[in-house]
């Protein structure tokens, strides 16, 4: 009689082995939880005579514990069948945390069956387990089985296995919410970013005030909300890609990818591979596919810089591209359709460039459906100040010099200069100016020799030696009246000399105090 016993718990727990084996494969594949819960289940059925299996999981609040998953639920409403913590066998786990055992499910009280509805079709007796699932010692949800009922069954060990389950559920459960919390993180991050991105490249935040620069506005506005191809031109460093920016921010395309090509930095054969992509073994050194840049633009904009210097053999290429969207990988004859919205840039004379055979004439046309120009710096002089005043916060903040001002000596080189490199130009001035200071002001001297040179500035005129004293006499005096708020007796002070000499200074050098109250 021993050795039977003995060989039927042999073989209980032979099967118990490979019922845990057969869970552990389901849990360690790559699956949807709802369909690795439900083959969890099956195992628990098919091998173990535990029927009925339900997982029911807390609520977000903590407060109720929700069906979500489970074999036979009535009418496929187990979803939306809810318990509160310590309602029923199943609540009382989960505020207890610990496991719950009912020989005779006719014969407990709190035993609500409100899931399965037993108790309708009851033709034996059941019995029922329901044990915790726990997520760093805090039970998050509950697994619970049906075992018809066997007076010399022992359950204990039916809990035991539960348990090494709901312990592998966890596991699993825990795995699944930090990689949603991650993901849910990395997605309000880069919304985050997108957000800054979009703020930082609008048009809005384009610095200019000038007429010239209000067309421009008015010219991204117009286009942006289009996919119209644009051809923005204009001098080196006059700010090409920066309208690039903000017409792609301004767009329906701007949840997709900005991605830039500069058509000048690589030669023939690496531009065509750049833009197109290409298979692997297309050329020597192509050890692996590659992805080309219109296909990581997919759905987004991009911007191919300097256009102009396209080799002819790409520019048909990019023809095909823009009149029919299609191209193909290099080193492949699979066509792939491109969704993508361009936009060129170009320092280029481009009809110049047709004329000279350089540049292709039907390329042109298809480029040049919405030319936009920006004007060079020299002919825009009312945003000089604006857009020293801006480069001043920016580096000042980034070096962290409290540099607020820029003197009236260096406001007059800047405004007489003709600025070749534009506002690129004036950028890296201003960057080098602010990381010499050593007095919060810029002046003249922090300025490149460039500016410095008279006969390149004109800053001091070509007149008389009183002229040229009477032009510096009055930087002065505006450089103090400006620091003052126009207080004429604080200035009078921090010059060395009397309100009356300064009120006469004032008045002779016809400088208004008023101005700088405001």
């Amino acid at each position: 009689m021993t050795t039977d016993i003995s060989d039927a718990t042999y073989e209980k727990n032979l099967r118990e082995l490979e019922a845990l084996y057969g869970i552990a494969n389901v849990l360690s594949a790559s699956r949807q939880q709802q369909q690795m819960l439900e083959e969890a289940l099956d195992v628990l059925s098919t091998q173990l005579d535990m029927h009925r299996g339900t997982v029911m999981l807390l609520s977000a609040d903590g407060e109720e514990l929700i069906a979500e998953i489970g074999t036979d639920f009535v009418a496929n409403k187990g979803r939306q069948i809810r318990y509160r913590r310590g309602e029923g066998v199943t609540g009382q786990v989960v505020a207890t945390g610990k496991s719950a055992i009912v020989p005779k499910i006719s014969q407990e009280p709190h035993f609500l069956d409100r899931i399965h509805q037993r108790r309708a079709n009851l033709t034996q007796e059941l019995s029922f387990i329901c044990v915790p699932i726990k997520i760093d010692n805090e039970t998050v949800g509950t697994l619970s089985v049906d075992k018809l009922y066997n007076p010399s069954e022992n359950l204990e060990m039916d809990e035991r296995v539960l348990s090494i389950v709901a312990s592998m559920i966890a596991e699993d459960v825990k795995s699944r919410r930090e990689s949603q919390a991650l993901r849910q993180s990395l997605e309000e991050e880069n919304l985050r970013l997108r957000s800054e991105l979009a703020d930082k490249w609008r048009p809005e935040k384009i610095v200019g005030n000038s007429g010239l620069m209000r067309e421009v506005y008015q010219q991204i506005h117009q286009v942006a909300q289009a996919d119209t191809t644009v051809v923005i031109r204009g001098e080196s460093g006059t700010g090409k890609e920066l309208v690039a920016h903000a017409i792609h921010y301004s767009s329906l395309r701007a949840e997709g990818s900005f991605v830039k090509v500069n058509c000048a930095a690589l030669n023939e054969n690496l531009l065509e591979s750049e833009l197109f992509g290409h298979e692997k073994g297309a050329f020597t050194g192509a050890i692996q596919t590659r992805k080309g840049r219109i296909e990581e633009a997919e759905s987004g904009t991009l911007f191919l810089d300097e256009i102009g210097d396209f080799p002819p053999s790409t520019q048909i290429k990019l023809l095909r591209v823009l009149q029919e969207r299609e191209y193909e990988r290099v080193g492949s004859n699979q066509t792939r359709t491109a969704n993508v919205r361009i936009i060129c840039a170009t320092n280029r004379n481009l009809e110049e460039a047709i004329e000279d055979g350089s540049f292709r004439q039907d390329l042109y046309y298809r480029i040049n459906v919405f030319p936009i120009f920006l004007p060079p710096l020299r002919d825009r002089k009312d945003d000089i100040l604006l857009l020293a005043d801006f480069f001043v916060e920016k580096y000042a903040k980034q070096f962290n010099k409290p540099v607020g001002r820029i003197s009236t000596p260096a406001i007059n080189m800047m405004v007489q200069y003709h600025w070749p490199g534009n506002v690129r130009e004036l950028e890296n001035c201003i960057e080098r100016a602010v990381l010499v200071s050593t007095d919060g002001v810029i002046h003249g001297h922090h300025l490149p020799p460039s500016l410095q040179t008279p006969e390149i500035t004109g800053t001091f005129g070509t007149g008389s030696l009183d002229e040229k004293v009477a032009i510096f006499e009055r930087d002065i005096i505006v450089d103090s009246l400006k620091r003052t708020r126009g207080n004429m007796a604080a200035s009078a002070r921090e010059l060395g000399t009397t309100p009356r000499i300064l009120r006469y200074k004032v008045k002779n050098l016809n400088v208004d105090p008023e101005k700088f109250k405001k």
